[in-house]
């Protein structure tokens, strides 16, 4: 068992003593290089974290006893709200706001296009080596600020004071622990020693890309000496902040009430609790009047817990008092004072901000507006919080001036020590201070290139565990999503199935929504030159033309959003109208489009790229678009579902079936058939999903219900995503006459003995003799049912012996196309019609 006792740092995995510590400071910019040779992905430091999260929030979890030694002193609820307030920061949906807030996405650091229609690529990527200097006086703070380092993607040391707990290395253990790729542990050094350790502290700071030092202005002093030339100097220095009420404010109770709340809490010792309040006023029986009440207030208030304060504080706090009332025979200031010295409100004429001593000690001041910026601005440095008493234009106009005077933040009484999610702190992203902005500019070889690490590296999550989802449980988690977390509603096309909901917050459609444009960059979308026409269906709550319509947008893509719709003519009519070379839709609907308005589509001659999504384009009908109506690009617009949003997408050496993983936003596994194990590599089973990018919904282990393979080998277009080939559908396979029989095979047979290159249904109906299998084919294409069932018998020996053995009565019908069962939807193609339940 480690002796934490004497082993008081943490470094890299492992606790240690002064002299390994010592020794391995001397080396430590080799440990800062071999950690950063392979870039940190942030879904592993968002996994990590999480998991951590609902840990803490466990009061059963063996994690909390492992860190109980470690907690600073105090009683069973201060410990719980201390645990709670660090699991309320580490959790997914708090650490992926802050991301999204501070820089712009959850995958910061991928090289990728800010602008799609140029090859340029830009990421965020870390600073490098950050060198946390962490205060003696706030628990969370140490390893709190070590977890922005991590989410930057840097390598962290960071020292505690001499006199902390172990609660920062204990905890960022835990985390590292919870980290199965060892990422996290490589890029953690927590270490505990004295300031006045200097040998350390310089030893420390000399390879630091960035050092972050949190204190007052003699603690950033110290530590800047040992910053060198060209390091960024991140300060978290102490701060002031302040109330001001309006003529119509400070009579009101509530804003009274919640002023005086500001001041106990914390006993004004957070950044934001105020230290003077200021009146809208230059009348002294005014600022008199409200010290009154104000004094009321506080006494009101309940007693703060006993404490012994330092000398120093005791100090400043009596002379303060004493030279305040001694100014009171210059008639500068009036003193009101607890009887116990709990509290002291200090009216003073004079407007000039000056610091509190603090411990419920508040001075009050007047200030009117006029005067705000010129009063204020000197001390724009120390300048933080405001909170402020008024009516809503009083409020807007007041939050100008002292934003303009250097206050980096404006609350509301009562709400100045509280925060929110991803907010800026001391009026920068915290964030952006661990971050560089890169940048790489790339020539046209990399026009369908959408993101420049699929070249460099692959992207590998940790292998999905536990149980199998089917839609029906899918459906089973939408019941316990949270509101906050269900945004926006979908319903599915229902082509194999009835419709099933999924539920998607705002944050998480977005990041799908520009995957998704990745990938139409890959397959050859062209934003600065494609007109395309949006020809999904759209209504009903089906998500198929909003999607493409915010994927389109993304890119900046020229679009008619026209949506599916049953005037062919029309449609044609505008896509000649308005010049438009590339159409978006499903293979269906585009086929009957081209077929009934051929002719003046032909004459249009303009069309040259379809993207098509939800089914497939057979060969033979490929054949066709590119020799009857000059299309030059034929390609998957997206591999996806409604539950799990985009799964795959072409490049442009891909075709047919074959698409790439989405990478960065889902894991995919092979499963055989029947069992649930791995199918050797290059065997067909079914695809299995988790998908790593969602708020509120965990996917894990999603059989989505689709047949594919693996393909072996790195894809010609240089990308290291995985790519796979889809096979069809579980719900196309058949169990027809004791045999099973797959509806692509029906398809095959079609094109290559028929050269067949229209659609095909088939549709399974019940006797009393025996089951029937009738191929609905379309008439136009002069076909002969006759020949057609023969050369169906020829080309598949299970429906020849089924039908020999009088246990199936098969057909082939002419329909016209419009005939064909449709999902009322999405207007896909049912593939197989099973009429015998």
């Amino acid at each position: 068992m480690t002796d934490t006792t004497t082993q008081h740092h943490y470094w890299q995995g492992t606790f240690i003593g002064d002299e390994e510590a010592a020794r391995r400071l001397a080396t430590l910019p080799a440990a800062v290089e071999a950690a950063l040779a392979a870039p940190l992905d942030t879904e592993t430091v968002l996994a990590a974290c999480d998991a951590l999260s609902r840990a803490l929030t466990d009061p059963a979890h063996p994690v909390r006893d492992r860190l109980a030694p470690h907690l600073p002193a105090g009683g069973e609820a201060e410990t719980g709200e201390l645990l709670g307030e660090i699991a309320a920061f580490l959790g997914r949906g708090a650490l992926t706001r802050k991301l999204r807030r501070e820089l712009g996405g959850t995958a910061p650091q991928r090289l990728n296009r800010p602008d799609a229609k140029e090859t340029v690529y830009e990421a965020w990527a870390p600073v490098g080596l950050v060198a946390h200097i962490a205060p003696g006086n706030a628990a969370t703070v140490a390893p709190l600020s070590l977890v922005e380092g991590l989410l930057a993607g840097n390598v962290n040391v960071l020292k505690t004071s001499g006199a902390d707990t172990l609660l920062a290395q204990h905890l960022l253990a835990e985390l590292a622990a919870l980290d199965p790729t060892g990422a996290l542990a490589e890029r953690v050094i927590v270490l505990r020693f004295p300031s006045s350790r200097e040998d350390w502290l310089r030893l420390m700071c000399a390879p630091a890309d960035a050092v972050a030092v949190w204190g007052g202005e003699a603690a950033v002093e110290g530590v800047a000496a040992h910053v060198p030339a060209g390091c960024r100097l991140v300060e978290w220095g102490h701060k002031i902040s302040f109330g001001y009420l309006t003529a119509d404010a400070w009579a009101d109770e509530r804003a009274l009430t919640g002023l005086a709340e500001d001041i106990c809490l914390f006993e004004q010792q957070a950044c934001s609790s105020p230290q003077v309040v200021y009146l809208d006023t230059e009348d002294t029986g005014e600022l008199h009047a409200f010290a009154d009440r104000l004094a009321a207030a506080l006494a009101a208030r309940p007693a703060p817990a006993e404490e012994e304060l330092d000398p120093a504080e005791y100090a400043e706090l009596t002379t303060t008092e004493h030279l305040a009332r001694l100014e009171e025979h210059l008639g500068f200031t009036r003193v009101l004072a607890a009887p116990d010295g709990t509290w002291r409100v200090i009216a003073d004429t004079r407007p000039a901000l000056t610091a509190s001593p603090l411990h419920r000690t508040v001075w009050v001041k007047p200030l009117p507006r006029k005067n705000l910026i010129a009063t204020l601005r000197p001390m724009r440095r120390y300048l933080q919080t405001a909170g402020i008493a008024g009516s809503r234009t009083d409020i807007a106009e007041l939050s100008a001036l002292v934003l303009a005077a250097g206050a980096t933040r404006v609350t509301p009484l009562g709400a100045m020590t509280a925060g929110y999610a991803g907010e800026p702190h001391d009026g920068v992203y915290a964030l952006q201070r661990y971050s560089r902005r890169v940048a790489v500019q790339a020539d046209a070889r990399f026009a369908a290139t959408a993101c420049l690490d699929d070249l460099a590296r692959p992207v590998a999550f940790p292998r999905p565990a536990g149980p199998l989802l089917d839609k029906a449980a899918v459906q089973d988690l939408n019941r316990g999503v949270d509101r906050a977390d269900a945004e926006l509603y979908f319903r599915s096309g229902g082509s194999t199935a009835a419709p099933a909901l999924s539920l998607f917050t705002y944050d998480d459609y977005d990041t799908q929504m520009h995957a998704a444009a990745r990938g139409l960059l890959a397959a050859g979308y062209d934003p600065a030159r494609d007109r395309t026409a949006n020809l999904f269906y759209c209504g009903g709550m089906y998500g198929g033309f909003i999607s493409f319509f915010s994927i389109l947008e993304r890119l900046g893509g020229v679009q008619m959003p026209m949506a599916a719709g049953p005037d062919h003519r029309a449609t044609a009519e505008m896509i000649v109208a308005y010049e438009v070379d590339t159409l978006f839709g499903m293979p269906s609907y585009l086929w009957q489009l081209l077929h009934e308005e051929g002719e003046r589509l032909r004459s249009y001659g303009g069309l040259r790229k379809i993207y098509y999504g939800g089914e497939h384009f057979t060969e033979e009908q490929r054949r066709t678009l590119t020799e009857s109506f000059g299309i030059e690009v034929i390609h998957s617009v997206t591999y996806g579902s409604t539950d799990l949003g985009p799964l795959g997408y072409q490049c442009t050496e891909s075709g047919g079936g074959v698409h790439h993983l989405h990478a960065d936003l889902h894991t995919m596994e092979i499963l055989d058939a029947d069992e649930d194990r791995p199918v050797a590599p290059g065997e067909t089973g079914r695809l299995v999903f988790t998908t790593r990018a969602r708020r509120g919904q965990h996917l894990d282990r999603y059989v989505i219900g689709d047949l594919g393979r693996a393909l072996p080998g790195r894809c010609p277009c240089g990308s290291h995503a995985p790519r796979f080939e889809l096979l069809g559908r579980l719900g196309e396979v058949m169990r027809v006459a004791t045999y099973f029989l797959n509806y692509r095979r029906f398809v095959a047979v079609a094109e290559e003995r028929l050269r067949y290159v229209g659609e095909m249904q088939a549709v399974l109906t019940g006797g009393a003799a025996r089951e029937a299998l009738t191929l609905r084919m379309e008439r136009t294409h002069a076909l002969e049912p006759a020949v057609a069932r023969e050369a169906f018998l020829a080309a598949y020996p299970e429906v020849r012996s089924a039908v020999t053995e009088n246990l199936l009565d098969f057909t082939v019908e002419l329909v016209d196309g419009a005939a064909l069962e449709r999902t009322p939807t999405s207007g896909k193609l049912r593939a197989v019609v099973d009429r015998r339940r």
